[in-house]
């Protein structure tokens, strides 16, 4: 039985309740994560591999452990090429360089506007060298969302990058295809709406949408989002006449049209039942796609830009878009031949790339796979966090898991993530080590 240890918050039929998953951050800040980690999970278990969830744990006194329980360390990433992301980027760098075994990237990206200008990127390009360095001396090649990644990549002098997009759309093989359900929408058409909160602009998007829409759905993935359906606590010092959806005075909260999931399947599952999908948030839209639902992304930056042009799904670049622009029109606009005609082709290079690092794969024929679907039907996942779904902690108990929450938060602020940058850089780049 070959073992693999996949990076990934948790297991795929594991249940975790709505304020768990919020004091252990069980999205990793967002639910998107969770999608390209289900699939990698389903893509790579079969009869003859286990495939366990690493957490997120990353820490290089690990290594001798992992080097003696595991055959490869996989490791979906979506924008790990950014300034914020460095931190973990270096601790990775320390512990690959501990493994001997193979460590395959599956997918990963850099995180630039959606011009594709990577001048934010330079500092810590010693620190992108690295990493790809270690992962090449232990792999044939490197894996990479997109165009952008792919060159980015190869102007820093390497030149084993494949462009393998992102294992999500892969999470049922070859056998993807998207339709329109409906000649048109009009009011009675039943909508989701994606919104990235930093994204100004969609702000009157929203605010047009909500009017003339009432079978409009919110489905947010942020995981401060999570934390205002829950305890209250965040949005209460934003403006209320804000038109984005990001305080509880909006009308998508105000009237009950906000699902939050903390699963893929139940997520899938509520997609499948509307006939449109839309919004900045790429994994919002591919969930969609994933449950056979027209979706158009609004690319706001490199990561949803180079994977909406991979995937060939339709969309439009943020900056072109106006503010009164109607999703009838995105519906009608688009076009989902493309997608569909290219998928097969797309799935065999993802494949390849897996059979080329030594994987065996769940759609490879004629080889046995474990019934993935029908446990994930089996699972009694929770449902969507709704504006109803209020939990405030009570007692000690509770006064410790919400400081505990506010304790992660704060490490996210610009200034405590300078900090921890500074330390990392001085570990990653040849500084003090932790003593075994």
């Amino acid at each position: 039985m070959k073992q693999i240890l996949l990076r990934a918050r948790k297991e795929p039929f594991e249940v975790v309740a709505a304020e768990d998953a919020l004091i252990r951050n069980m999205i990793a800040d967002n639910a998107g994560n969770l999608v390209f980690s289900l699939a990698a999970q389903r893509i790579l278990r079969t009869a003859q591999t286990t495939v366990t969830a690493d957490r997120f744990r990353i820490d290089d006194r690990d290594a001798d452990r992992i080097n003696e329980r595991y055959d490869a360390y996989v490791i979906p990433l979506a924008n790990a090429f950014r300034p914020t992301f460095e931190p973990v980027l270096l601790r990775l760098t320390q512990l690959i360089r501990r493994l001997r075994i193979p460590v395959v990237i599956l997918g990963v990206g850099a995180q630039s506007n959606s011009r594709y200008d990577l001048a934010r990127l330079r500092p810590m390009e010693p620190s992108v060298r690295a990493f790809v360095s270690a992962v090449l001396d232990r792999s044939p090649s490197i894996g990479v969302r997109g165009e952008l990644t792919h060159d980015y990549l190869r102007a820093l002098g390497f030149r084993d990058v494949e462009v393998i997009g992102c294992p999500s759309l892969f999470i049922h093989g070859d056998n993807l295809h998207v339709e329109k359900r409906r000649p048109v929408l009009d009011r009675e058409s039943h909508l989701a709406i994606n919104v990235s909160p930093y994204v100004l602009a969609m702000g009157p998007i929203v605010a047009r949408h909500v009017e003339r829409y009432p079978g409009l759905t919110y489905i947010p993935q942020d995981i401060d989002t999570l934390e205002m359906l829950l305890w209250r606590e965040i949005g209460a010092d934003v403006d209320p006449a804000d038109p984005r959806p990001i305080h509880l005075a909006h009308p998508l909260f105000r009237d009950d049209k906000v699902r939050f999931f903390l699963d893929p399947a139940p997520w899938f599952e509520f997609l499948s039942g509307l006939d449109f999908s839309f919004g900045t948030r790429i994994h919002g839209n591919i969930a969609a796609l994933i449950a056979g639902t027209p979706a158009v992304v609004l690319a706001h930056d490199s990561r949803t830009l180079e994977l909406a042009r991979y995937f060939e799904i339709p969309h439009r670049l943020m900056p072109e878009v106006p503010a009164d622009v109607d999703a009838a029109d995105l519906y009608a606009e688009a076009d989902y031949g493309p997608f569909n005609r290219g998928h097969a082709a797309r799935f065999a290079t993802f494949t390849g790339f897996l059979e080329r690092h030594g994987l065996d794969h769940a759609f490879r024929s004629p080889a046995p796979e474990p019934d993935f679907y029908a446990l994930m039907a089996a699972t009694s996942f929770p449902p969507a966090v709704t504006v109803t779904s209020r939990a405030t902690p009570r007692g000690l108990r509770g006064k410790v898991k919400r400081a505990r929450r506010r304790i992660r938060r704060l490490a996210r602020l610009p200034w405590v993530r300078r900090i921890r940058l500074v330390a990392a850089r001085g570990i990653g780049r040849g500084g003090p080590t932790r003593p075994d």
